[in-house]
């Protein structure tokens, strides 16, 4: 039986706990199957019944909060003092990665089979070569989970984490394998106008919003795990919950975005890039997961940067981006503003923005990058200042 979140697997820990809790789903072995994950015929009437079966199950909303809370069920049971209280505690711990390792084995094939069934309903994007590379990435996850014996012992938990560990690296290049189809379609079909169906739309922002949560459940065991069996027991990092920091600073996330984007801005126009200024609540600090807002003020800031080089091409002083950082007491909001005299967004254009094919790149550009990505193959994961169409989407 599926347990409705993750805590409520979770809470029951207790420093006396035996034995390991089981959670029913069926494996790739349940159904006597003899397929291998790398050689899996995509098409047999099995492999199609499990996807069907798994995509027919209810995902489990997680929060950020309920994996906040799994790091004080590990710092809350057992004494720190003591050889028999670490060991104790070392347990626990194990215990706790053995039930998050079960849960992630039951929870990742359904996100990965409902995403499977979207890239096969697609209209438009189903036949681009890059989105069914993806798709057969996704295949093979999902595939290779169903064949992963129960992690329920400390060494079947860590060869779950060695798997989980190589599925997540075959999975950080998707972003850029699903920008390339849309270019694909852009490029190689150009009856094709900036906008996708509304059906293609929504299936997109399903496709990224599921990643974002798939790729947080997976890091945030990854990063755990590392923590609680890697590090000294008595001296965890505690700003940091897995992927997680309960010290998040903006100041410190959006220069570390003006480093990245400066040396972007500098490979195309020739050694330049102007200058940001941040201002606001420099010193302040929230529970967030620092590289997802790196993702968007990385995006924001080369937006901003390529604009002001191009709008001001003739001018040796390029005014400056203001980056203000505030916050919202009564609402409790964090807000970073990005503003630039980069010459703006034409009105007829702004309900474009958010369009997966629309980029204010120039076509050249555009058809650079794209003509770059086919030499280079879709393995290859370097940022770009622009060209993409999907940084603003995404963001």
């Amino acid at each position: 039986m599926r347990s409705s979140t993750l805590l409520r697997r979770l809470n029951s820990l207790s420093p006396t706990m035996s034995g390991v809790r089981h959670y029913g789903y069926r494996t790739m072995s349940s159904l006597s199957l003899s397929l291998s994950a790398s050689s899996a015929i995509e098409h047999t009437h099995e492999v199609s019944d499990l996807i069907h079966e798994y995509a027919s199950k209810q995902q489990t909303p997680i929060s950020l909060n309920d994996m906040m809370m799994l790091n004080v069920i590990s710092d809350t049971t057992g004494d720190h003092s003591g050889v028999g209280q670490i060991r104790q505690k070392r347990v626990i711990r194990e215990q706790m990665l053995m039930n998050m390792a079960e849960m992630l084995q039951e929870e990742l094939p359904i996100r990965l089979a409902h995403r499977i069934q979207d890239l096969d309903s697609m209209a438009v994007l189903q036949g681009m070569p890059s989105v069914q590379q993806v798709r057969s990435v996704y295949l093979s996850s999902f595939l290779d989970l169903l064949q992963q014996p129960k992690p329920s012992s400390p060494q079947a938990e860590q060869d779950f984490g060695r798997l989980l560990q190589n599925l997540y690296q075959n999975h950080s290049n998707v972003l850029r394998q699903m920008a390339r189809g849309v270019l694909e379609l852009k490029f190689e079909h150009p009856e094709v106008d900036h906008r996708l169906s509304m059906a293609d739309e929504a299936f997109l922002d399903r496709f990224y919003m599921s990643r974002v949560g798939i790729r947080v459940l997976a890091g945030q065991y990854l990063a755990l795990r590392h923590q609680l069996l890697n590090d000294p027991m008595e001296n965890i990092p505690k700003q940091y919950v897995g992927m997680i920091s309960r010290e998040t600073s903006p100041n410190r996330v959006v220069q570390k975005a003006i480093e990245d984007a400066t040396i972007l801005c500098k490979q195309q126009f020739g050694g330049e890039a102007p200058q940001v200024q941040v201002s606001g609540r420099l010193q302040l600090t929230f529970c967030y997961i620092p590289t997802h807002l790196h993702y968007i003020l990385l995006e924001l800031i080369k937006n901003s940067m390529r604009a002001t080089m191009e709008y001001h091409k003739d001018s040796k002083d390029k005014p400056p981006i203001r980056v203000a950082i505030a916050d919202g007491r009564e609402n409790e909001d964090v807000i970073v503003k990005v503003s630039d005299e980069g010459g703006g967004i034409p009105r007829s254009e702004m309900d474009k923005i958010w369009s997966y094919l629309f980029t204010t790149a120039s076509p050249q550009v555009q058809q650079d990058f794209f003509n770059a990505t086919k030499q280079l193959g879709a393995t290859e994961n370097g940022a770009v200042l622009a060209g993409l169409g999907d940084g603003l989407p995404l963001s």
